[in-house]
């Protein structure tokens, strides 16, 4: 019985939303033209039939379903708050107004110019709050009043779990009832976090149990995922047996994951994805700042790039550029490109001036490195010799802004912690070349990364280039 109340309240609200919009046009159409709404919609009806009309209101029909379908929850969702259902109530008017003025554009309608667009966004959106506040209203009532309640059975006798009792018992409208807790462990019965003690009506190995013996609607999962997966697996197979909701209230540290749990198909199967990225507009817009920025940089310093590789070819033997392998995103290995800053004997040198080291960890950076050469010595203090890398940005190898690329062997000496850097693309700048770069230690470095990957936005990377501005005339922390 249940069911069937929710299933007809779903379909009643999906109905009367566009009753309420169309209903809401038609008396401010009437009233601008000073006619009655009832011989409005009789001419209307009549005008309709015509193809052109006709087509128009299958488009804005349409138009308003797809809206309303996107925005407003028609899942009478319990845990569904008043104030996201009121956004969506202003929302969905504010969009199906434009998509109004798009249909009467179009199809030039007489009856409706902006005026009329504007009464209508306004009007119903009004509607549409009274409407939710007094379903809301009406539905906490009847809950508080002891119907249409719902028996909760809360699993995890521990702190998630009596602050999510605690939560759930401060919003009686609601309408839960908690029946009780099942603990992790089956001994442990003296779950008393409060004043007030709660039930305790078995373990884990008891779940089954609990739900033969006794009235429950729901379950509420609170326990850590990672140390109870199986047991979540088995109630999830118990609830489907027997009818019941399970929901499940990830604690804190696994809350982070949960937005990234993407449900997909593949073929006839479904596939759950976990921490793909999703923020379409926010790596197209990287990517267009990459590719704009190294185009922009490349035309405007061709000049300097010129005077460079003619200075390196004349005072030093050897290639203008040095090309070397580093490691990617997600371990893929690419060809970067820089400016020749050292003797064509640099890198056969380096085992002789191991103990030169200034950086732990393993990375290799000598302050007063004698394998560089005099305009090397000027063109790493300016970072002029990263320039080329502008070329393995516009391929798509390197961003602008990222953690640098290292060489195969330092990433075969990272800590677990440490690939995390590997996620993302590498890039030209980061945290740590605005931050002091050779003055910081390379766990400093390493957590200025990851920092960067964990809370990476288009806007930190702007402020990143900002910062490189001055970091690159000042060469703080460059060798």
């Amino acid at each position: 019985m249940l069911r069937l109340r929710h299933k007809l309240f779903v379909r009643a609200m999906r109905a009367l939303d566009p009753i309420l919009l169309f209903g809401t046009l038609l008396v401010i159409v009437a009233r601008f033209e000073g006619d009655s709404s009832l011989s409005l919609l009789v001419r209307s009806v009549y005008e309709a039939s015509r193809p052109p009309d006709l087509a128009a209101l299958v488009l804005l029909v349409a138009g308003w379903f797809v809206v309303l379908t996107a925005v407003v929850p028609y899942d009478a969702d319990r845990l569904t708050t008043l104030r996201s259902e009121l956004v969506a109530a202003v929302l969905a008017p504010a969009l199906c107004a434009f998509v109004l003025f798009l249909v009467s554009t179009a199809f030039s309608f007489s009856r409706v110019d902006n005026q009329v667009v504007l009464a209508f966004l306004l009007l119903s959106a009004a509607v549409m709050i009274v409407t939710r506040t007094i379903t809301r209203a009406f539905l906490m009532i009847v809950r508080r009043s002891g119907y249409n309640c719902r028996h909760l059975l809360i699993v995890g006798c521990n702190q998630w779990g009596f602050d999510t009792a605690s939560r759930v018992e401060r919003l009686p409208e609601l309408g839960y009832k908690i029946v009780g807790f099942v603990a992790e462990n089956g001994s442990d019965r003296s779950f008393e976090p409060s004043s007030q003690p709660r039930p305790v009506l078995g373990g884990l190995q008891d779940i089954q149990a609990v739900l033969q013996n006794c009235p429950v609607d729901e379950v509420m999962v609170c326990l850590p995922l990672e140390e109870h997966a199986v047991a979540v697996l088995n109630l999830v197979h118990l609830a489907q047996d027997l009818g019941i909701v399970l929901r499940v209230m990830p604690d804190p540290s696994s809350r982070a994951i949960v937005p990234r749990v993407h449900l997909e198909r593949f073929g006839g199967d479904y596939v759950i994805t976990l921490f793909r990225q999703q923020s379409l507009l926010q790596l197209l817009g990287k990517r267009v700042l990459d590719v704009a920025g190294a185009a922009v940089l490349l035309t405007v310093l061709s000049p300097v790039l010129l005077a460079v590789a003619l200075a390196i070819k004349l005072t030093s033997a050897g290639p203008v550029l040095f090309v070397q392998k580093r490691v990617g995103m997600n371990r893929r290995t690419f060809s970067l490109y820089k400016f020749r800053s050292m003797y064509v004997d640099a890198e056969k040198r380096r085992q002789e001036l191991a103990h030169l080291n200034e950086m732990d960890g393993p990375v290799f950076k000598i302050a007063n490195d004698p394998r560089v050469t005099p305009v090397g010595r000027v063109i790493r203090r300016t970072s002029i010799d990263e320039l080329p890398q502008l070329v393995n940005v516009l391929t798509g190898r390197m961003s602008l802004v990222g953690p640098r690329p290292p060489l195969p062997e330092e990433v075969d000496q990272y800590e677990w912690l440490f690939r995390k850097r590997l996620s993302i693309k590498p890039g030209i700048t980061c945290l740590w070349q605005v931050s002091g770069r050779n003055q910081l230690s390379f766990r400093e470095w390493m957590e200025l990364d990851r920092r960067y990957v964990t809370s990476w936005s288009l806007w930190l990377d702007v402020k990143i280039l900002l910062r490189t501005i001055p970091a690159v005339f000042g060469g703080r922390g460059a060798s």
